[in-house]
């Protein structure tokens, strides 16, 4: 049989008992075990530590290094001090604490040492800085994964599993090879009919995955070891399942698992920072026509949510209701726009100089729209370049959110006219709404203090009142 690769989240591996009774072991018998690849993450909360915290942007190691932060050395203390505490959390499991501080105890040692170096190089101005940043910001990435990684090996091995720890990490290893040369490098002479490799969710290649890819790069590392070994199935493990809605807005009682969707409506989601799939993870296994399963880790039996590349829904309905409450509005209003070819291309090349990619946008004669996520920190460097290019021009700015319906087939007669009446009905009042001729999705921009209120009231027209 052809086998899977399986990613867990950070979050899942900190609860790593759970996982290994509900997603590795489970109700297997021995010879069930093999032929499935588990691509790990570093442990909840560690990557924040390391780099930055992602939500908040409070600095990590890197980012005390970076703007040499001479603190960059009490937070690396901070991350080993987290990573033993974490080590002895999972001692009821097995895990044998003298090799697992001793790993992490090397490694950090290690990295100490190498940015002390690169300190000592700040001091002769020939040495730029951005020369090593980004290989820098590489290296502290890399940790987080290798350690979650090695302590799951220890642990399955307590339980008498053949794993293999699989790391791609790179760790003192010169050699520069491209991404898929270094997945396959390190499956060489692995049998994963006997054997189960448990695979860092970091990997070391020539251009850099955290330079491509920034926090993101886990999924791609999942998607890159499917598509180079042939797998049959890509399965990501979360804490949640794919559903109609966020059961935090909706209530757990009302909203239900999505089942079956395709790679459209998964790029559809990553526009709006939904974490079902990665988009540019997502691509490489829609083109080998490798599905991906999206299981809740804790919901073992139920068979989560399969994006395939081919499904369209044989009814038409509303596969899910979400959204992005951080959004901003830059609005760029020019009576000299009327009938000007190629105003819209100066616009636009304001957001590619300072690479700001948009969620939606609208247009009329005088006026064009862009909604781009806030967290952009380029974001005034592109007002900046619009008002240098449009001199005559009213340029504004405003909080906004965008709440979206999205399905395979959304051939519903009258679904513009049901989901305007939701909203009235809610007191809610659209700012904007853009749809494309496909009708995969609507987006309705509203006011952010709504943005919970619209999801409810969507979710309430095209999902709970049908199941009635």
């Amino acid at each position: 049989m052809a086998h899977t690769v399986e990613k867990i989240g950070g979050t899942s591996m900190t609860r790593f008992g759970e996982i290994l009774q509900n997603v590795i072991i489970g109700h297997r018998q021995p010879s069930e075990l093999y032929n499935r690849i588990f691509i790990v993450s570093a442990y909840g909360g560690i990557t924040n530590l390391l780099l930055e915290n992602k939500k908040n942007g409070a600095p990590g190691v890197y980012g005390k290094f970076a703007r040499d932060d001479d603190g960059w050395q009490d937070a690396l203390e901070a991350v080993r001090s987290e990573m033993l505490r974490l080590n002895r959390t999972f001692t009821d499991l097995g895990l044998d604490l003298d090799a697992a501080d001793k790993f992490v105890n090397e490694r950090l040692d290690g990295i100490r040492d190498c940015l002390l170096d690169l300190k000592k190089l700040r001091t002769y101005g020939q040495f730029n800085m951005d020369g090593y940043l980004l290989p820098t910001r590489e290296m502290l990435a890399a940790v987080g994964e290798a350690h979650s990684a090695h302590n799951s090996v220890l642990i399955l091995k307590k339980h008498g599993i053949n794993a293999i720890f699989v790391d791609l990490t790179g760790w003192m290893k010169k050699e520069q090879m491209t991404f898929d040369k270094a997945v396959r490098r390190g499956f060489e002479g692995i049998d994963i009919s006997t054997s189960m490799p448990i695979v860092t969710g970091y990997v070391k290649y020539d251009e850099g995955i955290m330079t491509r890819f920034d926090r993101g790069y886990s999924e791609i590392t999942f998607s890159k070891v499917a598509v180079v070994t042939g797998a049959r199935e890509g399965i990501i493990h979360k804490e949640y399942h794919l559903c109609t809605a966020d059961p935090k807005i909706i209530g757990e009682d009302k909203v239900k698992v999505i089942g079956h969707t395709n790679f459209d409506i998964a790029d559809q989601l990553s526009d709006l920072d939904m974490e079902a799939i990665h988009s540019k993870a997502a691509k490489e296994m829609e083109y080998m026509n490798i599905p991906i399963r999206v299981k809740n880790a804790f919901d073992p039996d139920h068979p989560g949510t399969l994006i395939s590349r081919d499904y369209v829904s044989p009814t038409p309905h509303v596969e899910m209701i979400c959204g992005r409450k951080d959004v901003e509005a830059i609005e760029v209003m020019d009576p000299e726009m009327v009938g000007k070819v190629g105003y819209d291309y100066t616009l636009m090349k304001a957001m590619y100089d300072t690479r700001i990619s948009y969620i939606a946008k609208t247009t009329n004669a005088n006026t064009i729209t862009i909604f781009v996520p806030q967290k952009n920190p380029r974001l005034e460097e592109c007002l900046e370049l619009l008002r240098e290019s449009f001199p005559n021009a009213q340029i504004r700015t405003f909080d906004t959110a965008i709440v979206s319906v999205i399905g395979t087939n959304m051939s519903i007669p009258g679904f513009l006219s049901r989901a305007a009446n939701a909203l009235h009905t809610a007191n809610i009042n659209v700012q904007a709404l853009v749809q494309s001729t496909r009708q995969v999705n609507m987006q309705f921009v509203v006011d952010r203090e709504d943005f919970e209120k619209a999801q409810q009231a969507l979710h309430k027209a095209f999902v709970e009142d049908l199941q009635k």
